[in-house]
């Protein structure tokens, strides 16, 4: 029997996890092929991609549930951390595994997950894990309560887009500055002008084409649905992305979930500013955790899109980012006085909830479904 037939037929350990605002399947590494192709192939299985339902896998027909964390202990070279989590984003019609970008989200269950598995000892009240993120080698530190040593996801803490409480996770970032681009400001300049759009380009955590809603047609208060059905709105989005993605040194993004684009309004609810976020061309319901650092973080700039409608607070206080769902507070201490400006730390409280631990068997491997890798 093949080593595929046998992962079928066996199943492979897994946990589902809600992740922030996100919904990820988290693995040993392994438990999983040490190929990145055969690794992709298999994952691509679990999720049932690809399908627009994912009916025959766990994914959620949604980018946002379409999700991979494989966490490992730490390789020799990577020294002072925990654990090592390396993010996957698996396409849903279409068969595709990128790599090349974090998720803050799904980072929230990344400490529990070690702990539940055994990879770290849990403190007594609460644990703290230094996690190497693979796909841009940046650190993230993530405290969270373990009375007793057993992880608690029970709490009052509420993030938007998620019911009810759970137990708060405080991430802490370091080293996220041009994550993927090599820089913070990866076109070496505040603003561009792509397709006649005024836009920053910026990276810190992830990348992001920031642009003023206004500037493309719309308010920026629409809900997702209604920006799901502007074709034109999309066929822009696209445009100003592909064109960003180069200038960004990103290459050819069209299979690529990344740089992301996110639209800014004038806030409306109390926050800094009001978003609206599309991954890469689908409008994510709330807005992800590093895109919101990135997003605060492009504010800070003088004269970076959005820095002039962004009722930004005192300095030292956090900022609440609105989207379509409720708000996130984003905290980044950002060292305006050098050109370019230097990140100097970035924070932020997510949630996390353990939804099933078991064994999960990917559909049969009749062919081969595997799409572009990026």
């Amino acid at each position: 029997m093949s080593s595929a037939s046998s992962a079928t037929s066996a199943g492979i350990p897994c946990m589902l996890m809600r992740g922030g605002t996100s919904k990820g399947a988290y693995f040993l590494a392994d438990d999983l092929p040490a190929d990145p192709a055969a690794r992709a192939d298999l994952l691509l299985r679990v999720m049932g991609t690809p399908d627009p339902r994912q009916i025959d896998g766990i994914g959620g027909a949604h980018p946002l549930t379409s999700k991979v964390a494989v966490i490992s202990r730490p390789r020799p070279a990577t020294s002072g951390v925990d654990v090592d989590y390396l993010f996957l984003q698996l396409g849903v019609d279409a068969a595709t595994v990128s790599d090349r970008q974090n998720c803050g989200n799904l980072l929230a269950g990344v400490g529990p997950f070690a702990v539940e598995r055994g990879l770290i000892d849990a403190g007594d009240e609460r644990t703290s894990v230094r996690i190497h993120m693979v796909n841009s080698g940046s650190v993230a530190t993530a405290t969270f309560p373990t009375p007793g040593g057993v992880v608690d996801y029970d709490g009052d803490t509420a993030i938007s887009g998620v019911p009810g409480t759970a137990a708060p996770i405080m991430l802490d970032f370091a080293g996220t500055e041009g994550s993927a681009c090599g820089a913070l400001l990866p076109t070496g300049r505040v603003s561009d002008v792509i397709d006649g759009i005024e836009v920053t380009c910026v990276d810190n955590g992830m990348p992001v084409v920031v642009a003023v809603a206004a500037d493309l047609g719309v308010t920026g208060y629409e809900t997702p649905d209604d920006l799901a059905g502007d074709a034109r709105l999309r066929e822009r989005i696209q445009s100003l992305r592909l064109r960003a993605g180069k200038l960004m040194g990103l290459g050819d993004v069209t299979d690529s979930s990344v740089p992301k684009t996110t639209l800014v309004a004038p806030p409306r609810r109390g926050g800094v500013i009001c978003t609206r976020t599309f991954i890469p061309l689908h409008p994510h319901t709330s807005i992800g955790v590093l895109g919101a650092v990135t997003v605060a973080t492009a504010l800070l700039i003088d004269g970076a899109v959005g820095h002039d409608i962004a009722d930004l607070p005192e300095p030292g206080r956090p900022m609440s980012v609105e989207h379509a769902t409720g708000s996130l507070e984003v905290d980044v201490d950002l060292d305006t006085t050098v050109i370019p400006p230097r990140v100097r730390r970035s924070s932020i409280v997510r949630t996390a909830r353990k939804l099933f631990d078991g064994t999960v068997f990917p559909r049969p491997k009749l062919e081969s479904t595997l799409g572009p890798q990026t």
